[in-house]
């Protein structure tokens, strides 16, 4: 590595037994395949957007994400998503996630979800529009098969219907 490179250390703030235990799974050999990328057809300004977290964040109203089976089955994720409407704020969420300190997320929606700031940036014409409907997931999957072959389509097909033409994930 030259000096103009810097290095990520994902691990930082885990424990070393844990951050062992994940760098085990994941490939010492860079990625070498095709990365997903679609350029975009028109400018921001007049692209329709929609949010989508990894951290687990739900309606109230709605099912938790389950982290009690993932208590009892370590390398278990909750592999479904859930639909966040775009008005939704702090009193609405509740945020299921075993990996990462919920809290910040309970006292502000947009540390992980920038619902508030995408709604100005549409207001200020920085964008298209915001997506009325956001969504999030558990970001936790060991095997993300089922995650990747029937929650994702689903999720890319709702977002299809209501014409989003891009997406900012925010990774927990």
């Amino acid at each position: 590595m030259n000096n103009t490179e810097k290095a990520v250390n994902g691990f930082r703030f885990l424990p070393p037994s844990l951050g062992a235990w994940i760098a085990k799974d994941i490939p010492a050999q860079p990625f070498k395949g095709n990365i997903p990328w679609t350029a975009l057809k028109k400018p921001i300004r007049r692209t329709s957007f929609a949010l989508m977290t990894s951290a687990g964040i739900s309606m109230k109203n709605d099912p938790p994400f389950d982290v009690a089976r993932e208590k009892r089955e370590p390398t278990w994720g909750d592999p479904s998503s859930r639909q966040i409407p775009a008005s939704a704020g702090e009193k609405d969420i509740d945020v299921n996630h075993l990996h990462i300190n919920t809290d910040y997320i309970k006292q502000d929606i947009n540390v992980m979800l920038p619902l508030k700031r995408f709604q100005e940036f549409e207001k200020e014409g920085i964008i298209g529009r915001l997506a009325s409907t956001c969504y999030s997931y558990y970001g936790f999957q060991m095997d993300p098969a089922e995650l990747l072959e029937r929650t994702m389509p689903d999720v890319a097909g709702q977002m299809q219907a209501e014409n989003i033409e891009a997406v900012l994930l925010t990774p927990a």
